[in-house]
């Protein structure tokens, strides 16, 4: 039986030149070359910005030497859709890009996209996610921008750690009874921040390990604190 792939957690700059060493060294965790690149997150923010995300990732694949999979998968139609899903077979890196996170994970949970993204992962390819990406692989995505609403179902790969992307820009951005309530996670949920241009990656989702300029903060449990790049750190 195969060993589930690499799983990285980014706060900021997929597909960047910031990163570039960091994908490269996930698609050569992978069994393929094949770099699969899924902008769902971004699916309902317009064509241009679409574009954008395709050709950034085309330029990041180019430095990396892997072959660009740009997957079109921009609503739950395109997600059930079994020529696409079939693209993700193979892949040395799967990336799951930024967006509305809340939007990602009802767009691809339960579909055959999201079906052939856990099967690969599960068979050794290394997995992705960055900002929103990061945010849905947990099990829950709190609802920050409208403090009434509930918040929704991720996708639950990582059922103890909820992501606080951009963590040294976001407190900035948001109020501070959205931060509390981001905190605020079951007694099982580490919640984790990790700051832009920095990643934290596994490969047993036990012991993680930082790259990056930042820092990844653990903001509960037991084993509170700072942490930089290729520092260990057990979650």
């Amino acid at each position: 039986m195969k060993s589930p792939g690499r799983i990285a957690l980014v706060g900021s700059g997929e597909y960047l030149p910031v990163m570039q060493q960091f994908e490269s060294d996930l698609i050569k965790r992978g069994p393929s070359m094949k770099y699969v690149q899924l902008p769902t997150a971004a699916g309902r923010e317009g064509a241009t910005r679409l574009e954008y995300w395709q050709r950034i990732g085309k330029e990041q694949a180019e430095r990396i030497g892997a072959e660009q999979i740009f997957l079109p998968v921009y609503n739950r139609e395109d997600a059930m859709r079994s020529d696409l899903a079939a693209l993700v077979d193979n892949a040395g890196l799967i990336y799951l890009s930024g967006g509305d996170p809340h939007y990602l994970s009802e767009t691809l949970r339960g579909t055959a996209v999201w079906e052939a993204i856990e099967r690969n992962w599960r068979n050794g390819s290394s997995l992705a996610g960055c900002s929103a990406g990061a945010m849905a692989l947990g099990p829950d995505i709190p609802n920050f921008r409208k403090m009434k609403s509930e918040g929704s179902a991720g996708f639950g790969m990582l059922p103890n750690i909820r992501v606080i992307p951009h963590y040294n820009k976001i407190f900035g951005w948001i109020p501070d009874n959205a931060a509390q309530l981001f905190l605020k996670a079951p007694e099982h949920v580490r919640v984790i921040g990790v700051d832009e241009d920095t990643a934290i990656w596994s490969d047993d989702l036990r012991s993680w390990k930082v790259y990056g300029k930042g820092a990844a903060h653990i903001l509960s449990g037991e084993t509170k604190g700072k942490h930089h790049e290729n520092e260990s750190v057990e979650i």
